[in-house]
């Protein structure tokens, strides 16, 4: 066990060590297929937010406010796509410079304008850290529709390989799909997935985008070309993200998976038109849609917010699902700044080692305002357990190691924790957070004493 143990930290020490460095090496999926991994095999955080129309939408001042915001508060990958719904509502848009992504609507030539603004995106989320999670053309724009589809199999292959070729060396994740389920368009999917991998030689993941309520694994999980799952659990205060993740979790061959379109922050719950009666989600519900899936399996998470995935300003298209501020001061929202702190948290434990385990929780868990949601070490060394509502957690003391459990409070909103004892590893044990009520959540973090980890978040 000792030796197991040094390991572990030894590992963990030498994962956040890359992380500080920012360094973008390829990444791939771990051994055990549940985690993203760096080419050292340290294990890389997916902390993506979803910034759809920025490829079409903002000029490059614009792209250097947006991506270093992001920088600031740690994310790791950014969504977007190369063809979105257009700037001026219609499908077939044009970027901020007035250029069009293919020449003619067609995808045997891509336009060399558009794509060096494209070039210089990258670029800077390089430079700042930051992998780009890109979906090359939205499919319930341009593919859904076979009839009216500008692709088929044949150029959607070479429209892949163009894209493969061109950002070959980049820190690039490809995401097929959006907003669209696979059934009766997997020959089109996957022949844009060949044209990618033989474009980059195969040296970038590839995942898809699915509908809301759905997951790539309902028509991919086999595919060899897709390496990690998505879901999107949707835009509801209702969400249940954690019985989707798990279900993907439980899958085999075992694959990472992700929820990379929950509810938005700010958007009208269940994109119902904007009324009086209709509320819009907050930094408390996308707090726990993360924490929820992250503790359920999932290898990260996805960020969003109603106003940036839209980069909506007064005047430049209708305001969706109940928009109301700029982007500019969207990207302030407290719930993007919040996301750091789940980060920092699951750095602070061996990642390699965290599993799913309800088991640990006594009683009822119940279900989505109210959820508790918990993970652990698969040695022991350590727990987290998530309750959304604040409401007090009764422990299972022998899921962890050891003789004596060291217990603290972790605050989602600001990142600080707070001792609240040492306790013997027997029985059951209540522990009741120091606020509750919605928007008060909280997580317990256990760990064995003996091992020594730094506080947590740290």
């Amino acid at each position: 066990m000792g030796i197991m143990l040094l390991a572990n930290i030894a590992f963990f020490i030498s994962g956040a060590a890359a992380v500080e460095g920012n360094e973008l090496s390829t990444l791939h999926v771990s051994e055990n297929g549940r985690l993203i991994v760096r080419e050292d095999g340290t294990p890389f955080f997916y902390l993506g937010d979803t910034a759809w129309g920025l490829f079409e939408e903002l000029n490059r001042e614009e792209v250097d406010l947006y991506l270093q915001d992001r920088a600031s508060k740690r994310f790791t990958v950014i969504q977007a796509v190369l063809m979105f719904r257009g700037n001026s509502g219609s499908y077939l848009g044009t970027n901020a410079y007035g250029h069009k992504a293919l020449i003619n609507d067609d995808p045997l030539h891509p336009n060399e304008d558009f794509f060096r603004h494209v070039d210089y995106i990258v670029g800077k989320a390089e430079s700042l850290g930051i992998y780009m999670g890109i979906l090359p053309v939205w499919s319930s724009g341009y593919i859904k529709d076979k009839e009216s589809s500008i692709f088929n199999i044949s150029n959607a292959r070479e429209y892949g390989k163009f894209l493969g070729s061109r950002y070959h060396d980049k820190p690039i994740i490809w995401i097929l799909g959006g907003d669209w389920p696979g059934e009766g368009l997997e020959d089109i999917w996957a022949a844009m997935a060949q044209g990618l991998a033989e474009g980059d030689e195969g040296s970038h993941l590839m995942s898809y985008h699915p509908r809301g309520g759905q997951a790539s694994s309902t028509w991919f999980h086999n595919a060899e070309w897709l390496d990690f799952n998505m879901i999107q659990s949707g835009h509801s205060i209702g969400n249940r993200n954690y019985d989707m993740i798990a279900a993907d979790y439980d899958r085999k061959p075992a694959k990472p998976v992700i929820d990379g379109e929950p509810g938005y922050e700010n958007i009208t719950n269940g994109l119902k038109a904007p009324a009086p009666d209709v509320p819009l989600l907050s930094a408390s519900d996308v707090r726990r849609f993360a924490y929820c899936a992250v503790f359920a399996g999932a290898a990260g998470h996805t960020y969003g917010c109603n106003e940036v995935y839209q980069f909506w300003v007064p005047g430049n298209r209708i305001p969706r699902w109940g928009a109301r501020i700029t982007w500019r001061e969207a990207i302030e929202l407290p719930g993007s700044s919040q996301m750091q702190y789940l980060r920092n948290l699951v750095e602070s434990r061996p990642m390699m080692i965290r599993i799913p385990d309800q088991s640990i929780v006594v009683g009822d868990p119940m279900k989505t305002v109210d959820r508790i949601q918990a993970a652990r070490g698969s040695d022991g060394s350590y727990a987290f357990i998530y309750t959304a509502s604040g409401s007090p957690v009764n422990v299972q003391m022998g899921k962890i190691s050891g003789e004596t459990v060291l217990a603290y409070w972790y605050d989602p909103r600001n990142g600080k924790s707070q001792v609240i004892g040492e306790f013997p590893n027997t029985g059951n044990r209540e522990f009741a957070p120091p606020s509750s009520g919605m928007g008060n959540d909280w997580v317990l973090v256990l760990d064995d004493v003996a091992i020594g980890f730094p506080e947590p978040g740290n």
